[in-house]
Order: structure tokens, then C-alpha cells, then sequence
């Protein structure tokens, strides 16, 4: 009966070792976590989904009403329309170059987090590989750059948009109706230089203005435009907090590899001063 007891009494210690194994080893790669990184990169993911996404439908919108009320004559138009379709093709490469830097930069977020090192044991930095990390710095920098351009650009159309949207609400308010007819309130697209000054009608008044606002590809366009404008203001502070990590980084490597030649330079004075007093002692041993 006590081998028993005993037997049980090893197993539930043997399982209960497996599961503190188990919990130590999770906590371990929990750590080993760069979560700034992957916070970042969620970011930097979602704003420039929501830019290429949501822009490349407003975009196509956009066109659509121009041909349909603002310029009828195709040629008038004919070198938006190929701005606008060259942009939605720089749209597909933005989405596909950012998906691989932010699994790059997310990837070197985990190779550089001193929890993954501590896990793997000591590791050397090289010269090399703090020339990538300087490089991933310096090319974050210029993306942030770019992007805060794009920002800006993405809010002209948002611009556009809400002055059309004002003018019919100006429209429809009764004190617009009481002072002033709504054929005199008009919204001439040219003024913005997207289509020339010959292009026809070139404009919209009153009932006309009106109707084009309570379309639906009016209101999804301006509604489209203010998200990819959102979502390139995301993909900024996504860089920013990028570059603030990649510095981070940077400077650790700059440390260690500091701290490596530290190392490397005590344990070979150390392995000289050892040599010394071996033949100390061999000397001596052949004096005696």
C-alpha cells in the first residue's frame, strides 16, 4: 500500500513540475515580446489599410461625379482621369511595400528586444548589423517624412469636399430661402484647378448643387476621403513611434557592442595574467 502512495505522490510532483515548467516557459516568451514594436506595426497596418483602401474607392467616386456634372466632355478630364488612375496604381505598391517593412521592422523589433537575448543566452553584435539598424533608422525617418506630405495631400480633397457639402447646407437653410434663391449659390470646380476653365458646366447651382450632395457617391467619397486621411495620420504617429523604437534599439546595440569590446579586452588581460603566473609556477617548480 505505501509503494503506492508513494508512486502517486511522484506523479502528482512530476506534474505538477511540468506545469511550473510549462507557466515559466510562457512567461518567458511573453517577455521575449516587443510589444512597442507590435503596437507600432498594428498602427502603421490599419492607417495604411484604411489610406489605400478607402482612397482608392474615393478616388474612383471622384471621377464620377466630375464626368457626370461637372465635365462632360471626356477630354476635358482626360489628364485627371490618368493622375487619378496612376495614383490608384501607386496606392496597390504603398500597400504592398508597407506590408513588408512593417514585418521587417517588426522582425528586427524582435532580434534587437533584450528579453529575446536573455532568452537565447549572450549574443555579439557586429558592425554589420548595427549598419542595418542605422540604416532602418535613417529610412523610417524619410517614410515619416513622406507620409506627413501625404497626410496633407489627403486633406485637399476632405477640403473640397466640405465646401461643396457647406453650400448645400447653406442651401437648404430656410433663412437661405428667405433672403437669397438657391439658383444663386453655386459651386464652380474649377476655381480648384483640377479640370481647365473651358471644361463644361464646370459648375453646379441650386437644385442642381443639392441633388449632386444627397447622391451617393457624394457621400460616400467625402466620408472615404476623411478616413484615408485618418489612416494616413495613424500611419504617421506609427512611424514616429517606429523611429522613436528603432533609435531605442540602435542605441542598445551601440552599448553592447561597447560592453562586448569591454569584455573581450578584460577576459584577455585576464587570460595574459593567468599565463604569467603559470610560468611563475613552473619557473619556481624548476628552481626547486
Amino acid at each position: 500500500m505505501k509503494p503506492a502512495m508513494e508512486t502517486a505522490a511522484e506523479e502528482n510532483t512530476e506534474q505538477s513540475q511540468e506545469k511550473k515548467g510549462c507557466f515559466e516557459c510562457c512567461i518567458k516568451c511573453l517577455g521575449g515580446v516587443p510589444y512597442a514594436s507590435l503596437v507600432a506595426t498594428i498602427l502603421c497596418f490599419s492607417g495604411v489599410a484604411l489610406f489605400c483602401g478607402c482612397g482608392h474607392v474615393a478616388l474612383a467616386g471622384t471621377i464620377s461625379i466630375l464626368e457626370q456634372h461637372f465635365s462632360t466632355n471626356a477630354s476635358d478630364h482626360a489628364l485627371l482621369s490618368e493622375v487619378i488612375q496612376l495614383m490608384q496604381y501607386v496606392i496597390y505598391g504603398i500597400a504592398s511595400f508597407f506590408f513588408l517593412y512593417g514585418i521587417i521592422l517588426l522582425a528586427e523589433g524582435f532580434y534587437t528586444t533584450s528579453a529575446v537575448k536573455e532568452l537565447h543566452g549572450e549574443f555579439k553584435t557586429t558592425a554589420c548589423g548595427r549598419c542595418i539598424s542605422g540604416m532602418f533608422v535613417f529610412l523610417t525617418y524619410v517614410l515619416g517624412l513622406a507620409w506627413l506630405g501625404v497626410f496633407g495631400f489627403s486633406a485637399v480633397p476632405v477640403f473640397m469636399f466640405y465646401n461643396i457639402w457647406s453650400t448645400c447646407e447653406v442651401i437648404k437653410s430656410p433663412q437661405t430661402n428667405s433672403t437669397a434663391t438657391g439658383s444663386q449659390i453655386c459651386v464652380d470646380i474649377r476655381q480648384y484647378g483640377i479640370i481647365p476653365w473651358n471644361a463644361l458646366p464646370g459648375r453646379a447651382c441650386g437644385s442642381t448643387l443639392e441633388s449632386i450632395c444627397n447622391t451617393n457617391e457624394f457621400y460616400m467619397s467625402y466620408h472615404l476621403f476623411i478616413v484615408a486621411c485618418a489612416g494616413a495620420g495613424a500611419t504617421v504617429i506609427a512611424l514616429i513611434h517606429f523611429l522613436m523604437i528603432l533609435s531605442s534599439n540602435w542605441a542598445y546595440l551601440k552599448d553592447a557592442s561597447k560592453m562586448q569590446a569591454y569584455q573581450d579586452i578584460k577576459a584577455k588581460e585576464e587570460q595574459e595574467l593567468q599565463d604569467i603566473q603559470s610560468r611563475s609556477k613552473e619557473q619556481l617548480n624548476s628552481y626547486t
